[in-house]
């Protein structure tokens, strides 16, 4: 037994305690000199009372435990399918090193790696992405902690998660929603429409079935949702409108009749008719925003309008509410009306100040002076 000391790669003093245990040969780095006297103090007692025991590591490979970290999250998330994106990206880099084998370097590496990576649409990709496949490689690991197939410390304990830059949501006016209609054509212009008149996301547009459109009720039925929570959405007159125009092609209200199912996505279509629009930079996604804001700045309160939305909580449809004057001028208004009109003259008439009459209630100029 003895303790050491070498030079790390920086030229660092660092030092390590060397033992037997069992007829085999333990060397540990402990760091300073102190900690090395203390470590090797709690080796050599150990070892007297017949307490040490080596730490086997588990030899489990992150692509096998990854199968099997899916089949929980699709049993208890909700939000599976995330787990189950995050982890195509993840398994390339990580899929033959064993779990106890991960550091804190090898998750680093992957962010530097995927910082570099490139869309389907050669756009780099977002932090933000990359950030929720570290969440969901976080949560791999919790879960093997816990199923008892990985015994050290989450490696994601230290790592910091990357910078996003939040946009700007981006609402159009009546005018820019004319534009944008009368820019688009085919396809694309019914799925402008079904936006901006049921706040409906993409991927629920272009996955939706004839079958889910009740035409006798005014319903659509939204199946496929992002909570995996099904929903229906009222359709006013113009949706109807438009989804009669549109000729069945099959079980999808999009479908190719190329590949039999329905459209992937329109986003060159889109992109172009948007810069006719005057609007390059908008997104699909936008519509949605510009529905709801629509709906709230209308009138409509939070509590409808996150159930059309399908939120999950109230919360996340506060984003829309923006307070303006006229709106706190109505909602004074609305608790002036609980007065009747003689109630609110006499209110007017015991006011003592001159400018409290005239504003108070209007009634007052009416009155004669006694």
């Amino acid at each position: 037994m003895g303790i050491y000391n070498v030079k790390n790669k920086e030229g660092k003093e660092v030092y390590y305690i060397d033992y037997y245990a069992d007829g085999q040969r333990v060397r540990e780095v402990i760091g300073s000199k102190t900690a090395a006297k203390n470590a090797l103090a709690v080796r050599q007692a150990d070892i007297l009372r017949g307490e040490f025991k080596f730490k086997k590591d588990k030899k489990i490979r992150f692509a096998d435990f990854a199968k099997e970290y899916l089949e929980y999250s699709k049993v208890n998330k909700r939000s599976w399918q995330r787990d189950e994106s995050s982890l195509k990206r993840l398994l390339p880099h990580f899929k033959d090193k064993l779990l106890s084998k991960i550091k804190f370097q090898d998750i680093e590496d992957y962010k530097t790696a995927r910082l570099k990576d490139q869309t389907h649409r050669k756009r780099s990709v977002k932090p933000a992405t990359i950030n929720r496949e570290l969440i969901s490689l976080q949560g791999l690991f919790t879960i093997a902690k816990k199923k008892g197939k990985f015994d050290g410390e989450n490696p994601l304990k230290e790592i910091k998660s990357l910078d996003e830059q939040h946009r700007r949501m981006m609402i159009l006016d009546k005018d820019e929603i004319q534009r944008l209609v009368e820019a688009s054509s085919g396809y694309l212009r019914f799925m402008i429409i079904l936006a901006l008149s049921t706040a409906m996301r993409k991927g629920e547009i272009l996955s939706l079935r004839w079958k889910n459109i009740d035409f006798d009720e005014g319903y659509i039925y939204i199946t496929q949702t992002k909570s995996n929570v099904p929903r229906k959405v009222p359709m006013n007159s113009i949706v109807k409108a438009a989804l009669s125009g549109i000729k069945k092609e099959g079980e999808f209200v999009f479908q190719s009749t190329k590949t039999e199912t329905h459209f992937r996505d329109m986003f060159r279509s889109f992109k172009s008719a948007c810069k006719k629009a005057g609007r390059p930079d908008l997104r699909f996604h936008d519509l949605r925003h510009t529905a709801a804001t629509l709906m709230v700045t209308g009138g409509i309160d939070l509590v409808t309008v996150s159930q059309i939305l399908g939120h999950a909580s109230i919360q996340m449809t506060m984003k829309y509410a923006h307070p303006t004057p006229e709106n706190k001028r109505k909602a004074v208004d609305v608790l002036a009306s609980v007065f009747e009109p003689k109630k609110q003259e006499n209110i007017a008439i015991n006011q003592p100040h001159e400018e409290n009459r005239e504003t108070i209630s209007p009634l007052l100029s009416e009155r004669k002076p006694s």
